[in-house]
Parts: C-alpha cells; structure tokens; sequence
C-alpha cells in the first residue's frame, strides 16, 4: 500500500472512530469495513513478500499488520454489539420485532425462537411531509404495502396547528440525527412576539417587501408561480438600532409561518462535521414545517466572504452547505417545467450591520437586499409618541421640535432618550429620602408627566450611537448591490 493509501486508511479510521462515538453506528461500520479492507489487501501483499527467505524484519512488519487487521475486527464487532443493543431498547416491547438477545463472550447472540434479523437501529425516515407519492412509496416499502403512508399522512397534523399553551404540534425528526433535531426545534418560535407592523414607525418599504415576501405567497399561491415565484432570500442592512430585529419580530406576529430564530451559537459545535449537518436538519425542518421564515440575526458572523485570510477549514464548509441549502429551499429557482415552484415555501430572512463582509455568492442567493436607514423626522416624531403612549405627558412636550432635535438618533437613541425622560419625575421625587422612605412611596407619589424640560435634558445626557461614516458606508453598499 502507498503512502497515500495509508494515510486516507488512516484518515477513514478516524472518521469511522468518530461516527462510532457520536452513535451513528450504521456510518461508522460501513467506514469500518472500508478500512478492514485496504488493510485486507495489504496484509496478502506483505505476507506474499514474507514468505520463506525473507528478513525478519518482513516477517515482523506482516505480523503487526495481522495484529492491526485483528484489532479493526473487534472494534468493528463492539460497534456492532453496540447497535445491535440498541435496536433492543429502540424497538416496541411486545411485538414480533424485538429479539431475545444473549451476551455470551463479549458478543450478542439469538436465543432459540427468536428472529433471525435484529430490527433496525432506528425506524425508516418519515416522508409523509414531502407529499403523496414519497409518502406512498415510503409506507409500501416499510409497511408491506397495503394503504402505504395514508395512515402516517392523515395522523401528521398542520405545523401551525396549536394547543391551547400555543406549543406547536409538530411531528418529530425522524433518523439517525433526532438529537441535533430537538436542538434546532427549541428555536422553533412558539410564542408571538407581539410586535405589530403599527409599532414600527416609518421603514413602509420594507414593511411592504417584506408582505409581498411572506404574506401575499401564503393568500395567492397561484399568482406566485413561474417568474413570480417568491423572493427566496431577504436581506435587511443597515446602522445598528434601526428597527431590522423589530422587522423580523414583526414577521413571526403577522405572518403566521412557522419562525426559525436561528444565531451562530444555534449551528455551533465542537464535533468535526456537526455543523454542516445541523444546517441541513435546519432546512429540512423549515421545509417540514413549511410555510416557514428562517431569520438569522448578524448573518456576518456565519457567512463571512470565503477565501480570507485566516478562515478554518470548517467555517468553510458550513458556508457551502448554508449556500447549497438556500438554493434548495425554494426549488432552485425553477421548479417544474413551466417554471412553477414545487417546493416547500421557505424564506431566509436575514439582518447585518456589515454586508460588506458576506460572500458573494450569499448576496447573489439573498434576492432582496433592503437598506434600514436612520429615521426621517415624521418617523422620529411617530417613535416618540410610541414610546411615550403608556406614561402620562405633559402638555407643553412638543413632538416636532424633539423629532428636529433627534436628526442622527437610530431607533434605539429614541427610545433610550424617552426612558431616561421618563425616570426625571422619579429622580426628582427621591432625592434627600433614605432607602426606608422610597420603599414606603407608592407608585402614585412617585409617578410624574414628562415635560418638555425632561426630554431636553434627556437629549443633553443621551448622544446618537451612529456615526456619519457608518451611514456613508452603508449608502455606498446600497448604490453598488442594493435590490429594493
């Protein structure tokens, strides 16, 4: 053997050993067997070499690599072992499926009476989701025919169905990676984060692209088809602070698809592997739970531009797969012959501070690249009356002389200014008491309107979070790749 067939034997070993320790048995034993037989090989061709009149050395060399091809054999049968009790506890007690199993010798054994198969490691993956025709052929083939998967098909319940807790009841992942499944299920939105498109000031055309994105879809599925099939991408750029997460909020309240909330930490793992396939179970899940949004917030931090300096390997491969995936969850852009789309509708949603850092072929994919701009004044006028609607205000509070005072202010500088303006009466009320004298004031004593005095004081002590180059920045992206 080669060196190079021995190090790709090697490398083969530690992904098999891999796969072993993560309870994927069934991959581990096919890499097992691939490497069990390179070495096969190799132990015929030193053994034809170390016949009579070799060296020693010969001799030696092909009785180490009997030990080795002995060694792989018993891992091989412990994996096996391994699945083999596993299939014991997997399988439904009471029924013809389950063997009687016997340890004898460090390995597991038929008692007399039982099947002669052990069942399988884990039950045939669930296709109902993709429609009639798989579902029908995945029930024939795994339940003998007879109805093939109408049963599993009528049993699977719509994923916006809710109880009345609002869990979602959803079927569960079904295969070899169920655990890496329940992980990415738990950003499974179930709770509306009661944000209304009314509590978003200004941003209508994002406000509207993003309907005609989610929305209309869902109430004219007809029209979307061919070239006006829906956006399969959606980016939301801009300064920090002004209103992208909020957009997105406001998509899991008003559309009612199914929400996957999904950050860097979410696809993170310290396995080899891990992460690219958690990416596909993050799209196989959308596609199952279809319609459905993916947001993933700070999409820079996952998807920066391939090729820089100092880029892992790994991060690479996750951005592959994240590519490969995007493309695929609306039908690579085509579908059927007459250009309609087939797939299960699912959209990315995703929201940056810095598109200048996302690969390429990422914004090629995002179809719709929207700039959130800093609010103009009839926005910064409407964010205030917003963020002042539960506390009483005064009457000499001018609204539009604040939204002219906040020019440079994000979202988020507004609503800090309202907070802080609204704690001056408290300040006010509490200044010279002990700690025992502010416990004993009820909420009456200490609350007090906000005036105009407060608000200017507010906007002395609170400075915009936005830089003008920041903002220069992200007008110049958006004149070179924006798609509004």
């Amino acid at each position: 053997m080669s060196l190079a067939g021995l190090n790709a034997a090697a490398d083969q070993l530690t992904i098999a050993r891999e796969h072993a320790m993560l309870g994927d048995y069934d991959t581990a034993r096919v890499y097992y067997q691939g490497v069990i037989s390179q070495v096969a090989r190799h132990c015929r061709a030193v053994g034809a070499t170390s016949g009579a009149g070799a060296s020693a050395s010969d001799a030696h060399r092909a009785r180490r690599w009997l030990g080795a091809q002995s060694q792989l054999n018993d891992e091989l049968e412990s994996v096996a072992a391994l699945a083999a009790e596993r299939a014991v506890f997997s399988a439904r007690p009471g029924t013809a499926s389950s063997p009687s199993l016997s340890r004898e010798g460090g390995r597991f054994i038929h008692l007399p009476g039982s099947p002669s198969r052990a069942p399988r490691a884990t039950p045939p993956p669930d296709l109902t989701w993709m429609g009639g025709g798989a579902a029908g052929k995945a029930g024939q083939q795994h339940h003998g025919g007879g109805g093939g998967g109408g049963g599993a098909k009528a049993a699977l319940k719509s994923p916006r169905d809710r109880d009345d807790r609002g869990a979602r009841n959803a079927p569960q992942h079904v295969g070899p990676d169920g655990d890496l499944a329940d992980g990415l299920s738990r950003d499974i939105l179930d709770k509306s984060p009661s944000v209304r498109w009314d509590d978003i000031a200004g941003l209508e055309d994002a406000k509207r692209l993003l309907e005609e994105a989610v929305v209309l879809p869902l109430l004219m599925p007809d029209y979307f088809q061919g070239i006006r099939r829906p956006w399969k991408g959606v980016l939301m750029f801009g300064p920090p602070g002004t209103g992208k997460t909020m957009l997105a909020k406001a998509v899991a309240t008003e559309c009612g698809t199914t929400f996957f909330n999904i950050s860097s930490s979410t696809l993170a793992s310290k396995y080899r592997g891990e992460s690219e396939r958690m990416v596909r179970i993050l799209f196989d899940l959308a596609r199952r739970h279809a319609p459905s949004t993916i947001f993933i917030d700070e999409i820079d931090s996952l998807c920066t531009s391939r090729g820089a300096a100092g880029e892992h390997e790994a991060s690479r491969r996750v951005k592959s797969e994240f590519l490969v995936q995007i493309d695929g969850c609306s039908g690579g852009g085509g579908g059927g012959e007459d250009g309609a789309s087939t797939a299960a509708p699912v959209m990315v949603l995703a929201a940056t501070n810095f598109p200048w850092d996302i690969d390429e072929a990422l914004r090629r994919r995002l179809e719709k690249r929207i700039y959130i701009p800093l609010p103009d004044r009839a926005a910064r006028s409407a964010l205030v009356n917003i963020n002042v609607s539960g506390v009483e205000v005064a009457d000499d509070v001018d609204f539009d002389a604040l939204s002219e005072s906040m020019n440079g202010y994000s979202g988020d500088d507004i609503t800090n200014v309202c907070r802080d303006a609204a704690m001056c009466g408290m300040r006010r009320k509490i200044v010279g008491k002990k700690p025992e004298e502010i416990r004993a004031m009820s909420r009456e004593e200490v609350a007090a309107p906000i005036t105009m005095s407060d608000m200017t004081q507010a906007l002395r002590r609170i400075s915009p979070s936005v830089s003008k180059e920041d903002v220069e920045r992200h007008m110049e992206w958006l004149a070179e790749f924006g798609s509004t």
